[in-house]
């Protein structure tokens, strides 16, 4: 006998009901609402619904929310984290581009005042704006998004001082890269000139519907100072935009720097102790930012 057939990967699946009774719906909540609501998963939006209540503790210790903060969420989903935020603080911004997932996230969200559900890219949405201001960022980010995401709410919200997010396990590790290692990058230094960043934990696949087919980790960030200023951050991707060049040469090739810079790079590095042709990647995020001071 054959075997029968495997779902697909974004079907719900049914609860089984006697045969006298009609189909229970699921009692997870984010199950619940994909059938109630008749929902299916967006793969263009990297739609991966957090379907194992069990994280959502992990998720709010992370946090360390207290009944001051307010939080934002970018990517409500089906409104299971926020629905478990909402008592555990004083306010949660809820931001989802889906219009198809309103319903649900009314459903979710209906029986806590203290939410504001924002309809908007979170990309394109002006966060400074947000009242009450944000303190912390509590999210599992849209894997597309996820690096840019946490990198703008760094610049834009200063009031932020923590966030726990649930993003790609490669992002993770590049968020937290160190110097030298092939993770470390623009989005290291940036992360790192601003927060203390680590990997607090690897995630199961398995939390997710429908399960993605990468590997995801919590990451936390805790604020320890201001975003680099824009000249900074030029600098910093400018230095980066040649990887396989030295640092000095990489930023003569950028429009903004130009090659007059080259010998004053090379001279700098030498007085912060670094080979007047090392590459980027081996300078730490505070050495980078020295050398930028030492450029000015």
């Amino acid at each position: 006998m054959s075997a029968p057939p495997t779902p697909p990967a974004d079907e719900v699946p049914a609860v089984p009901a006697a045969a006298d009774e009609p189909a229970r719906l699921p009692t997870q909540p984010s199950l619940r609402r994909l059938r109630a609501f008749g929902i299916r998963p967006k793969r263009d939006l990297g739609q991966n619904f957090l379907v194992d209540s069990n994280i959502l503790g992990v998720i709010d210790r992370a946090a360390e929310l207290t009944a001051a903060d307010v939080v934002l969420e970018i990517g409500g989903g089906l409104g299971v984290l926020s629905e478990h935020l909402a008592p555990r603080c004083a306010h949660v911004h809820v931001v989802e581009i889906d219009r198809a997932l309103v319903p649900a996230l009314e459903d979710a969200l209906a029986p806590h005042p203290n939410t504001t559900l924002h309809m908007a890219d979170a990309m394109a949405l002006d966060l400074r704006v947000l009242d009450p201001p944000p303190t912390k960022v509590v999210a599992n980010l849209p894997y597309g998004i996820a690096a840019t995401a946490i990198l703008r709410t760094i610049e834009e919200l200063s009031g932020v001082t923590r966030w726990v997010a649930m993003v790609q396990r490669e992002v993770g590790e590049r968020l937290a890269a160190t110097a030298g290692t092939a993770a470390y990058g623009v989005p290291s230094v940036l992360a790192q000139l601003a927060c203390d960043v680590r990997v607090h934990r690897a995630i199961a696949r398995t939390v997710f519907h429908p399960v993605p087919n990468v590997d995801s980790v919590l990451v936390v960030l805790e604020r320890r100072g201001p975003a680099p200023p824009p000249e900074l951050r030029a600098f910093v991707q400018a230095a980066f935009a040649h990887r396989r060049k030295a640092l000095p040469r990489s930023l003569a090739l950028s429009p903004q720097f130009g090659p007059g810079l080259r010998d004053r790079a090379r001279e700098a590095l030498v007085t912060l102790g670094h080979p007047a042709d090392a590459r980027a990647e081996r300078l730490a995020p505070t050495e980078l930012r020295a050398l930028w001071e030492a450029l000015r």
